[in-house]
């Protein structure tokens, strides 16, 4: 068995496949425009250049977040910046519903950190860790807004994960 995290971390189990689409994505829309600038006749060095640069682009932008938690921290990296909090001195939680839903996680240090809720939700371990350090904020008083989002949201991801299990076994 081959192990990606560190000893005692979680991660997002569906990053690499995502990492995949997006890097897959980002090489057809470069193959095609390559095709389409050679087919046209109008390829040239620095047009060839161009089309790299946007491909890159595309691929830099398509790039998921990669989330990691372990005892007492939450992290969120991005090909610019790594993000993390204690999720063990939280005192806000905020989620923000819309288009693109994410929850807005901030810790007792000034630390701010954004991540779609679904990650949590397709990924036990991650939201298992939050959840343990969420009930240490609790515990020490630190949390003083957000403990019912959280509280909704986990009773959402047991629900669907109650649901998937009732599936699985055909009683549902």
């Amino acid at each position: 068995m081959r192990r990606s995290a560190a000893a005692g971390t979680a991660g997002d189990r569906h990053w690499r496949g995502s990492a995949r689409l997006a890097v897959g994505c980002a090489l057809l829309f470069g193959a095609l425009s390559f095709l389409v600038d050679w087919d046209a006749g109008t390829l040239t060095g620095a047009r060839a250049l161009l089309w790299a640069a946007l491909a890159a682009a595309v691929g830099v932008v398509l790039l998921p977040q990669r989330v990691s938690a372990g005892p007492g921290w939450l992290a969120v990296r991005t090909p610019w910046r790594r993000r993390v909090v204690r999720t063990d001195a939280l005192t806000a939680v905020r989620q923000y519903d819309g288009v693109s839903s994410h929850l807005v996680l901030r810790d007792v240090h000034g630390h701010r950190l954004e991540l779609d809720p679904r990650i949590l939700a397709a990924n036990p371990l991650l939201w298992h860790e939050l959840d343990t350090g969420v009930r240490r904020s609790l515990e020490r008083g630190t949390l003083r807004r957000g403990a019912d989002v959280l509280d909704r949201l986990g009773h959402r991801i047991d629900g669907e994960a109650a649901e998937g299990v009732l599936r699985a076994s055909g009683l549902s």
